[in-house]
């Protein structure tokens, strides 16, 4: 089942790799992308299970639980895809990176324990490498933050769902969160229409096709095999193997995009930066398990 598990993961995580160039494709703003995201996603995984039966009724405590975490998932898709809006596919996904030290520092402090000073200096390291790439890329600063608040709203979301995965489908729990966090935004979308001055807008064709594969491959399919890879994986190895994906998405993006010619010396070495002390990390992670296990 471990090796199950591990291959889940990374099949999710080739998925994911495909989310930020769907949304740089995807003309609507980023609210309405993820409102439309999410509404997608909730009938695709609404459809899964009803064919496979896999649906259990949570408690009240738990259903609470779910749409807290599902409002987290909303969030952070909004801040995700306005990060890549406000500058590139590039910026916000290195950036997007430092999920894996927030997880390593928030992980241990939610179950009462100090981050270990490795922990800390990874952090640190992290930030030197955030600094090269701001210090750069002024033009880009409300990406950077927006990606910066995106990745710490997602590893929150991971570690919680690592608490509840343990006890319920994953089926389940992607239905009710999503299903939740599209009620959260559904409320919401009047706010986020009177402060960007915009209205609600139907997707053109090139739109639709964007979303159903965002929605139905990259959400519902990816969301699920990743919460299967959560119930025997721990949520810092999910969120240190997470960092695979902004590799697939720069390099799609340079494609796609011709990003690179956007992208000076700094954002390289701040990339490498935060890349080579996330890697060190796992690696140091890694030996230590082993360690343990002989």
């Amino acid at each position: 089942m471990e090796r199950r598990a591990y291959l889940y993961m990374h099949i999710a995580i080739v998925l994911w790799g495909f989310t930020a160039i769907f949304g740089k494709l995807i003309s609507l703003d980023e609210g309405l992308l993820v409102w439309y995201r999410m509404l997608i996603s909730s009938i695709t995984t609404g459809v899964y299970l009803y064919f496979s039966r896999g649906f259990q009724f949570p408690t009240r405590n738990q259903l609470i639980h779910l749409s807290g975490i599902g409002t987290l998932i909303t969030l952070h898709w909004i801040t995700f895809y306005g990060a890549i809006k406000a500058s590139n596919v590039s910026v916000a996904i290195s950036c997007f990176s430092t999920v894996a030290v927030f997880t390593a520092l928030l992980e241990p402090m939610l179950s009462g324990k100090l981050p270990r000073w490795r922990e800390l200096l990874l952090g640190i390291t992290v930030a030197l490498g955030v600094y090269v790439i701001f210090s750069g890329s002024e033009i880009h600063g409300k990406g950077i933050v927006l990606s910066l608040a995106s990745a710490l709203l997602a590893s929150l979301f991971t570690i919680f769902n690592k608490r509840i995965s343990r006890t319920h489908s994953p089926g389940m729990i992607s239905f009710i969160e999503l299903g939740t966090g599209f009620i959260f935004l559904s409320l919401c979308l009047p706010i986020w229409f009177s402060i960007n001055n915009s209205g609600f807008a139907i997707p053109d064709s090139n739109d639709f096709i964007y979303l159903f594969l965002l929605s139905a491959i990259c959400t519902t399919l990816a969301f699920t095999l990743s919460l299967k890879a959560l119930q025997h994986v721990n949520a810092f190895t999910m969120n240190l193997s997470v960092n695979l994906e902004p590799l697939y998405s720069i390099v799609l993006a340079m494609i796609l995009f011709q990003e690179h010619e956007l992208l000076g010396l700094r954002f390289y070495v701040g990339s490498a930066i935060i890349l080579a002390a996330v890697v060190f990390h796992g690696i140091i992670t890694l030996r230590a398990i082993r360690a343990k296990a002989d």
